[in-house]
């Protein structure tokens, strides 16, 4: 029996977001703590098999309310499904033709959900791996962001950006800049993965308590966007531009420069509009002890640059004692 087996990590938005979906620039890596895996093997039907994430079976009713408060309505079966749909039309426009066979799909997920680190695109990338494997199918690397994005935004209804599909799907530290024009004769951006050793020492902070759509946060931009709001446009130019000088601190080795980049970016967001109190919490916890913080994504979880071992142990007592998990990023 032929057995597929794939992963796609968790993301963190170092700078620039969220101006990926407004023809923006941004610095993103993606994290390895966290990651979606797919396990796809032959089988007489096509059949998805439920994750632990999205049971449908509960002792007391109290369970299912709980669930619903952590992980929301919408689980991965639903991306699942869509992503095998889109995978198929693909393959039929394009004329690449399928063998019959079918398969059992299995996913799980430990991406913390709906804290901005890019869980639902990370369980469409497994998925976009998986089947291109299984059918024995070579899509480049800018089309399957493309086909991951559709997915979410034409099939599902999520308004999102490029960002997360690209960096998911190049891993690592990826540089993107959405240039209109490039983006208009090509389908798509100019990305360029970047060495992760560069980075300096990073952190990553979440709280589950603070799990929220990240559509609802990028529905209401795209809305002051298209009406023309100009702090809206002022804003994504200098999220690119945040994005633009962090590439250049990173080749020159300036990490105080990047933390400060880092404290701008979140106080860009600020200014657009309204957070919620216990992300800024979160953020103000990290800078009461002299380091930079911003969100890693929509919301929910930060991320920042510590200096010692000794700074990370402050960070992860205070994190601690505010109800956070905090730990070492790994870039995957």
């Amino acid at each position: 029996m032929r057995i597929v087996k794939t992963t796609a990590y968790a993301r963190a938005g170092l700078l620039g977001n969220p101006s990926d979906g407004f023809f923006g620039k941004t610095l993103s890596a993606t994290v390895k703590n966290f990651a979606a895996r797919v396990v796809l093997y032959e089988w007489p039907e096509l059949e998805i098999i439920l994750s632990r994430q999205d049971r449908c079976q509960f002792e007391r009713i109290e369970d299912l309310a709980e669930d619903v408060r952590l992980n929301g309505l919408y689980g991965g079966f639903r991306l699942v499904k869509a992503t095998i749909k889109v995978f198929a039309d693909y393959c039929c426009e394009s004329d690449i033709p399928l063998t019959g066979e079918n398969f059992s799909l299995r996913y799980e997920t430990n991406i913390p959900r709906q804290v901005g680190l890019a869980g639902s695109s990370a369980i469409i990338t497994a998925v976009v791996r998986a089947l291109s494997e299984f059918y024995s199918v070579s899509i480049s690397r800018e089309t399957q962001a493309n086909l991951i994005l559709q997915t979410e935004t034409q099939e599902l209804g999520i308004d999102a950006g490029l960002q997360d599909r690209v960096c998911q799907v190049y891993e690592g530290l990826v540089y993107m800049d959405f240039d209109r024009d490039f983006m208009d004769r090509h389908g798509h951006g100019i990305y360029e993965v970047l060495d992760a050793e560069m980075l300096p020492p990073l952190y990553l902070a979440y709280r589950n308590d603070l799990s929220q759509v990240s559509e609802l946060y990028h529905s209401g931009l795209r809305g002051r966007w298209e009406r023309g709001d100009p702090e809206v446009h002022a804003a994504m130019k200098s999220f690119a531009g945040l994005a633009e000088q962090g590439r250049q601190a990173l080749l020159e080795a300036d990490h105080r420069k990047l933390a400060e980049l880092f404290d701008q970016n979140f106080d860009i967001r600020q200014q657009l509009s309204l957070l919620d109190p216990r992300g800024v919490e979160m953020v103000q916890i990290a800078r009461s002890l002299g380091v930079c913080a911003k969100y890693a994504g929509s919301g929910g979880s930060i991320v920042g640059i510590y200096r010692t071992e000794e700074q990370l142990a402050k960070l992860q007592k205070q994190f601690s004692e505010s109800g956070c998990t905090l730990l070492r990023l790994l870039v995957a």
